[in-house]
């Protein structure tokens, strides 16, 4: 395996990366799932650039997809998918990356025997010369569609621009950026300060956030073992929005909290850490898989919760029968707030997804109310920047149950996140205050029967 002057595995990195692309976009897999199992057949040192250019791909697909159709003589339909994400790759890395223009378009053609595609060999070859050629004339086409400028599907630039018509552009370009790495820091373990003299000490450098305590943006981004304290439990991966959820709960000593919907257990870890004194912390996911996950995060971190496999809308099948007195819900949703940490996002979701995920997230704030105690507080928590999955689902709730009071808690700092007039909750914009984006509404049952 030949290793180029830039330090890449060359071809066969280049194969790979087709090979999970294509497996995104035309095979509807998670892209990291994908990654997974690229990774097995690359050496370690190709592992980053793997990652770099999938991510970077599918970042810009929506673009880049309109990019090669104005450079190909037939529709893209007509075409093999495969050799068709290998220039997605390329074109990515041409406009991205800085490894020569000359190397990008060698080794690219080269991978075409690695995919079992040597015909296509002349037909990559030919779409990046012309490229390199007319870039500038084909990426003025491009830009003039709403799909090449903002490179998202066009069907959620047309679901943002009617929800946020003075903001859709900026939630658009967010969406493109990489994001920070925020960190958590374990406040059972040692004081916020403390720790920032720690990662000082290990040659990193944070700020603090302004509105959440205890969050931490590092300057620039590393591996999680090479953050020190993680391996130990003293500070967790987690974005500032994220880290909201638990605030808003208003937790106390002796209080029943359930955390539903909690893979990968972020925020389970949190709700543990900020109030040491809860009578009993549950926590469920209807994937045993993801449970596990949960599990591993509550062991780093040295705590534990009350963990079940289950499906939040099917109480019957796990409750006990004793009501919680805290409740986060955080549902199931289309992830349109946290897309420049999982770009696959953008080939992933359909329109059609949207009603689908309202449709169950009301089901489960439904399931969910009757075991809430009366005078408790339901957290209602999504990662989508849409109206149709947050305030609606919310308000329309409300509207139905007289027992429900939607309150504004004294918890949320002064200057972060929107309210959309009088609909009901709170909106983190992605990119403001550096968190992605985020909707939290706070439910509490009064004494009201229905």
């Amino acid at each position: 395996m030949a290793v180029t002057e830039e330090g890449s595995t060359g071809a066969a990195s280049r194969a790979a990366a087709a090979r999970v692309v294509h497996a995104v976009v035309d095979g509807g897999r998670n892209l990291d799932r994908a990654l997974d199992e690229a990774r097995s057949g690359l050496p370690q040192r190709a592992h980053a650039e793997l990652q770099a250019w999938t991510y970077g791909s599918l970042r810009w697909w929506p673009r880049i997809e309109r990019q090669l159709a104005a450079l190909s003589a037939r529709p893209l339909a007509e075409l093999d998918r495969l050799p068709l994400a290998l220039l997605g790759v390329a074109l990515f890395q041409i406009q991205h990356s800085p490894i020569p223009a000359h190397a990008i378009v060698d080794e690219s053609v080269a991978a075409t025997r690695l995919i079992d595609a040597a015909r296509a060999s002349g037909f990559v070859n030919a779409v990046l010369r012309r490229y390199l050629r007319e870039r500038p004339a084909i990426d003025a086409r491009v830009l003039k569609h709403p799909v090449g400028r903002y490179a998202h599907p066009r069907w959620l630039i047309e679901m943002l621009q009617d929800d946020w018509p003075e903001d859709f552009q900026h939630i658009l370009d967010a969406g493109n950026e990489h994001p920070p790495l925020w960190l958590r820091v374990n406040a059972r373990r040692q004081p916020v300060a403390a720790f920032e003299e720690t990662l000082v000490a290990a040659g990193l450098s944070a700020e603090p956030s302004p509105f959440v305590p205890g969050a931490l943006k590092l300057s620039a981004a590393v591996a999680v073992d090479a953050i020190p304290g993680f391996a130990a439990g003293a500070v967790s991966v987690q974005d500032a929005g994220a880290q909201l959820a638990a605030l808003l709960l208003d937790l106390q000593a002796g209080q029943r909290v359930l955390d539903a919907c909690a893979a990968p257990g972020g925020k389970t870890g949190h709700i543990a850490e900020a109030a040491p004194g809860l009578a009993e912390l549950v926590a469920i996911d209807n994937d045993p898989d993801r449970v596990a996950l949960i599990r591993e995060n509550l062991e780093r971190l040295g705590l534990t919760a009350s963990l079940a496999a289950a499906d939040a809308a099917q109480p019957r099948d796990w409750w006990d029968g004793r009501p919680f007195d805290r409740i986060l819900l955080d549902v199931p949703c289309s992830a349109t707030g946290v897309i420049r940490r999982h770009p696959d996002i953008k080939v992933l979701r359909r329109r059609a997804d949207i009603a689908a995920f309202a449709r169950q997230q009301s089901t489960l704030l439904a399931s969910l109310w009757p075991l809430l105690v009366p005078g408790g507080r339901l957290v209602y928590a999504s990662c989508s920047m849409l109206r149709a999955e947050n305030s609606a689902v919310i308000g329309d709730f409300a509207g139905r149950h007289a027992d429900a009071r939607i309150v504004r808690p004294l918890a949320v700092p002064a200057g972060l996140g929107r309210t959309r007039g009088t609909e009901p909750g709170l909106y983190l914009i992605v990119g403001e205050a550096g968190t992605d984006g985020f909707y939290y509404a706070c439910l509490e049952k009064t004494t009201t029967t229905v």
